[in-house]
C-alpha cells in the first residue's frame, strides 16, 4: 500500500521528550501502525558539525518558511541542528533533529518543587499525581550525578567553585542528575562504580553508547553517544523494538478533519480522523506529501506547535475548534546566561558535562513565586576556547610583552651559539599561559518568570512573540544580583549578563520555552484536557493531542525536560492504558 493511503493509528509531529515518550509507548500497542514525522536528520554516531564550514551551515532555514531569523541563516536552505528564533525582548534557540532538544540540551534532570503545582496548574495535575511519571522518566533516561571515586580524571574543577561560592552565599549546591552514560551499572543500577571514560558498551535498550569523555561538547551535539539522547532509548525501542516508523526531513504544515467518508471536512471533530499534510524535504529540494490517522499527537516543540495549531485554526482554517486560549501563557523558564571572565580562581569551564551542580536561591527552600531560580555551572568546549583565545585579545598587550621578551631571547641565543632549538615550545608556553577560558566561568540561571508572554502569528503567518519582560524583572534582577557577587567572589575583570542584555533593546533569551497551547480543566482556561480520562486532547476535537513543554502552565523553575517527560508518560498511559515501565515494554529488560 503506498505510504500516503496508510491509515495510521497515530502520528507523532516531532521527536523531542513529548514526542519520543509518545512514539515508544503508543508503538508498543500499535507498532507499525504509528508514524513518527521530525524535520530533522538523524544524527548517528561521529555526525556532529565541528569543522568551521559545517558549523555554518549547522542552521535550520528551510526556503519559504518566511521566519525571523538572522540575516546570514534566512539566507541558507539548509536542515542543520540549530534554530535560532528572533523576537521582541526575547530570543530563543532551540534544535532540529531526531531526539529533538535532546541533542543540545544539558543533560539535568530536576524535579520542580509541589509549590510550582500551585502556579496556575490543573487543580487535580499535582506533583504527587506526576511523581511516578517522574520516577520512571528518571529510570529510562538513566539520570544519575556525576561520579565521584577519586579517579583524578574526573575532578571538574568549576564544579568546586560552584560549591565553594554556594558555601560562600550560605547556600546548598547540589550534584545534579544528569542524563549521561557512565556505564549501565552506574546509569541504570545505581552502582558505585561507572565504566572507564572511553569504553563502550550497549545499553540496556541495545543501543552502543560510550562511557562520557569529559569533552565538554554536550550542547552541540555528543559525537560519542554519551549522552543518554531520545535516540539512543525512547525512539530506540520505539522503532527498532516496537516496529514503529520514523520518517526524518519532514515537516508537517497542515492538519485536516476527515469526514465519515475519509474527505477533507474543517467542520469534523476528529472522529473520523485526520489527514496530515507535510514537506518531504530532498536534495534541497521538498514535495508536499500527506498521511492519514485515527489520532494525532503533537510534539514540535513549544514555538512549532503553537505556530502549527495557529496556522491550522487561524490561517488554513481546518482546526477552528481550538481554544481561543491558543498561545497564551508564554515563558521562558526565567533563563539566564552570564558571563564571569579572567577571574582569579581556576574555573576549567572546557571539561566535563555541560552542568554539573545546581544552587538553589528560594526555588526549593524558601519558595518565592517572583525570585526563586537555580545557580548551576556550565561548560563549553574546547574548540570554542581556541576561538576565544583568537577572537577577543583581551590580554593581548601582556602576551605581545611575553613574546618580545621570548624573541629577544631567542636572537641573543641564535647570535651566541648558532642554535634555535627549544624556542618553539617555549614560544607556544608563552602565549597560551594564563588563556581567557582556564579562569572565566559560565553562569547558566533559569527561574520562576511570569510567564505571561503571548504567542501569535504575524503578517506572514509565522509565530510571533509578545513578551512583557518587565513583569518577570524580579527574577531576573535576583539573577543578576546573584552573578554580580559571583563575580566579587572570583574577583572577575567583568560580569557579562547574556550577550544581548546590554543591548539598547534588552533582550532575554530562552532554550526553554513553555506554554501556549496549556493543560486546564475547559476551554475557557486552556488549550488541552487535564482531566485523567482524556489527558492531553484538545478541547473541541477527538484524538488530538499535544504532549510537549507548550503545554505546561507556567515556568517549572528548574530544567523542564523532567517534567515535560514526566507529563507525556503521564498522558500516554492514558491513550494506551497501558501502565508504563523503565523497561520501555521490552520483555525481560532489566537493567
Amino acid at each position: 500500500m503506498p505510504r500516503e493511503h496508510m491509515f495510521y493509528e497515530t502520528v507523532v509531529i516531532g521527536s523531542g521528550f513529548g514526542g519520543s515518550v509518545s512514539f515508544c509507548r503508543l508503538a508498543q500497542k500499535w507498532g507499525d501502525k504509528v508514524l513518527l514525522l521530525e524535520r530533522g536528520k538523524r544524527y548517528p554516531k561521529g555526525a556532529f558539525a565541528r569543522s568551521p564550514k559545517q558549523m555554518a551551515n549547522n542552521f535550520w532555514s528551510v526556503e519559504g518558511d518566511e521566519v525571523n531569523r538572522p540575516k546570514h541563516i534566512r539566507q541558507k536552505n539548509t536542515l542543520g541542528l540549530f534554530d535560532v528564533r528572533l523576537f521582541k525582548k526575547m530570543d530563543s534557540v532551540f534544535s532540529a533533529g531526531l531526539g529533538g532538544g535532546s541533542l543540545i540540551y544539558a543533560n539535568v534532570f530536576l524535579e520542580p518543587p509541589e509549590e510550582v503545582f500551585q502556579q496556575g496548574w490543573p487543580a487535580k495535575l499535582t506533583k504527587k499525581t506526576l511523581q511516578p511519571y517522574y520516577t520512571i522518566a528518571r529510570q529510562v533516561l538513566g539520570a544519575r550525578p556525576v561520579p565521584q571515586n577519586g579517579d583524578p580524571r574526573r575532578k571538574i574543577v568549576r564544579t568546586e567553585l560552584f560549591q565553594e561560592f554556594a558555601k560562600h552565599e550560605q547556600r546548598e549546591s547540589k550534584l545534579a542528575d544528569i542524563c549521561v552514560f557512565f556505564g549501565n551499572d552506574y546509569s541504570y543500577n545505581n552502582g558505585k562504580k561507572p565504566l572507564d571514560i572511553g569504553d563502550q558498551e550497549p545499553n540496556r535498550y541495545g543501543a552502543l553508547q560510550t562511557s562520557c569523555t569529559y569533552c565538554a561538547e554536550c550542547d552541540v551535539g555528543c559525537n560519542t553517544h554519551s549522552k543518554n539522547t531520545l535516540d539512543l532509548n525512547y525512539l530506540f525501542v520505539g522503532e527498532n523494538k516496537h516496529g514503529g516508523k520514523i520518517l526524518t526531513e519532514c515537516l508537517a504544515e497542515k492538519i485536516v478533519p476527515l469526514d465519515a467518508k475519509g474527505n477533507d471536512d474543517s467542520d469534523a471533530d476528529g472522529s473520523n480522523g485526520y489527514r496530515i499534510e507535510y514537506r518531504a524535504f530532498s536534495d534541497n529540494t521538498s514535495i508536499i506529501e500527506s498521511c492519514f490517522t485515527r489520532r494525532v499527537v503533537v510534539s514540535a516543540g513549544t514555538f512549532n506547535s503553537n505556530e502549527l495549531l495557529l496556522r491550522c485554526r487561524d490561517y488554513y482554517k481546518t482546526l477552528p475548534k481550538l481554544s481561543q486560549q491558543l498561545g497564551k501563557w508564554f515563558s521562558g523558564n526565567g533563563d539566564f546566561l552570564s558571563f564571569v571572565p579572567m577571574g582569579e580562581r581556576q574555573a576549567d569551564p572546557n571539561y566535563g558535562p555541560v552542568i554539573t551542580q545546581y544552587t538553589d536561591y528560594n526555588l526549593f527552600a524558601n519558595f518565592s513565586k517572583s525570585q526563586g531560580f537555580v545557580f548551576e555551572d556550565a561548560s563549553y568546549p574546547v574548540f570554542l576556547a581556541w576561538l576565544i583565545e583568537g577572537v577577543f585579545p583581551v590580554d593581548l598587550p601582556r602576551k605581545l610583552l611575553r613574546l618580545t621578551k621570548q624573541f629577544w631571547g631567542w636572537l641573543v641565543n641564535l647570535l651566541t651559539s648558532g642554535s634555535w632549538a627549544n624556542s618553539l615550545g617555549h614560544t607556544v608556553h608563552e602565549m597560551l599561559a594564563g588563556d581567557l577560558s582556564s579562569k572565566s566561568a559560565v553562569l547558566l540561571c533559569m527561574g520562576l518568570d511570569k510567564g505571561d508572554g503571548t504567542l501569535t502569528l504575524n503578517s506572514k503567518n509565522r509565530i510571533d512573540l509578545d513578551w512583557p519582560q518587565d513583569t518577570s524583572m524580579p527574577v531576573y534582577q535576583a539573577i543578576l544580583d546573584a552573578g554580580k557577587r559571583f563575580q566579587t567572589f572570583v574577583k572577575g575583570k567583568w560580569f557579562i549578563p547574556l550577550p544581548t542584555w546590554n543591548m539598547p533593546v534588552r533582550h532575554n533569551v530562552t532554550v526553554h520555552p513553555l506554554g501556549g497551547c496549556i493543560l486546564a480543566d475547559t476551554p475557557e482556561q486552556g488549550v488541552v484536557s487535564a482531566d485523567k480520562t482524556n489527558r492531553g486532547e484538545a478541547f473541541g476535537y477527538k484524538g488530538l493531542y499535544v504532549v510537549d513543554g507548550s503545554i505546561l502552565p507556567s515556568a517549572v523553575g528548574a530544567n523542564p525536560i523532567a517534567t515535560i517527560t514526566a507529563t507525556a508518560e503521564w498522558i500516554a498511559e492514558g491513550i494506551t492504558g497501558i501502565k508504563p515501565d523503565a523497561g520501555l515494554g521490552i520483555v525481560n529488560n532489566k537493567p
